[in-house]
């Protein structure tokens, strides 16, 4: 059995919930690997009061969804659940969760790893904090793109 879902939201989700619910009646898994990625209170310097999430609907599921796929060919996973969410966010708020259930943990820690690279830098996601100093888009980090070209073949 194979499960791969991605869902973007602007409600929060209950981890322990969808983790029960991508493994459930597959006797094959023996791994579960999960990244869930929060807001901070503090970027470059700044106090952050709120960060808002936007997203172009139907591409970013597509994004995502391919970045899914190339892990599945890296890797034998059994299941991977991206949840990330979009609007008004406040510090220590869920933003996104990236799942992966396998056989064996090094399989799932890295197809988990590998999903979470990606998705910083490749899904049409953009992100705008609300700063003392006012709004701000949010840049892409050198630190990202690092992570993701140790995945380049």
């Amino acid at each position: 059995m194979s499960l791969v879902q991605v869902r973007i939201q602007a409600e929060d989700f209950d981890l322990s919930a969808e983790l029960a619910r991508l493994r459930a009646d597959n006797p094959k898994v023996g791994a579960i690997v999960s990244f869930v990625g929060t807001v901070r209170d503090l970027n470059e310097g700044a106090s952050v009061a709120e960060m808002e999430l936007e997203h172009y609907a139907g591409m970013t599921e597509q994004s995502i969804l391919a970045i899914i796929e190339q892990a599945r060919q890296r890797w034998p996973v059994f299941g991977a659940l991206v949840i990330h969410r979009v609007g008004p966010l406040k510090p220590l708020e869920q933003i996104v969760l990236v799942a992966v259930t396998s056989a064996h943990r090094g399989e799932a820690f890295a197809a988990c790893e590998f999903i979470i690279d990606y998705l910083k830098t490749e899904a049409p996601f953009w992100k705008k904090e609300q700063t003392p100093d006012g709004a701000r888009w949010v840049d892409a980090r050198v630190s990202d793109d690092v992570a993701l070209n140790k995945w380049k073949v």
